[in-house]
């Protein structure tokens, strides 16, 4: 299994689209993040994680699940660095391969240490683009799709019944 753990901050500060909308509202910029990594999810199948920062923000830590993506909120005095760091120690097994969604240099050195792979900001937001195209190409083409008889008959019996509906016998 693949698992994607995404420093949600770190990804909204570095993907343009999602820094403009935090300079109006910063809820809508995270939710848009939340959509897009649900989106990744069901094209690719990982396992996704976001973790947010909430260590300046007193309180227990808060665990979601939104549209199948699990969200993590960090405990009060906890990093999204630390909590990163932890979870690809844990997770990093024969049987799960970690990846880590961060333009942080030294926290994708250190998971890169922990067996986890790396992948900037930059990296996973091309991959999103590549994505979203080929969720545009796949339901451009079913859409183009003519639907099939439920009868199979010869192309000559079908063109006449075409005449026929048409009126033109």
């Amino acid at each position: 299994m693949d698992v994607l753990i995404v420093d949600g901050y770190n990804i909204i500060g570095a993907w343009p689209e999602l820094r403009e909308l935090k300079k109006t509202d910063f809820a809508a910029a995270r939710d848009k993040l939340i959509e897009k990594m649900a989106e990744y999810k069901a094209y690719t199948g990982y396992r996704v994680i976001i973790v947010f920062d909430a260590h300046q923000v007193p309180g227990i830590e808060k665990k979601t699940k939104t549209h199948n993506v699990e969200i993590i909120y960090t405990r009060e005095n906890e990093t999204a660095d630390e909590r990163i760091e932890k979870m690809a120690n844990e997770l990093n097994n024969i049987k799960t391969q970690v990846h880590v969604a961060t333009s942080d240099y030294t926290e994708q050195w250190v998971v890169f240490g922990q067996g986890a792979l790396r992948k900037s900001a930059r990296e996973l937001l091309n991959e999103m683009i590549e994505i979203e195209k080929n969720i545009d190409r796949s339901v451009h083409k079913t859409n183009q799709k003519k639907a099939p008889n439920r009868i199979n008959i010869k192309r000559e019996i079908a063109e006449i019944f075409e005449k026929w509906r048409r009126g033109d016998r």
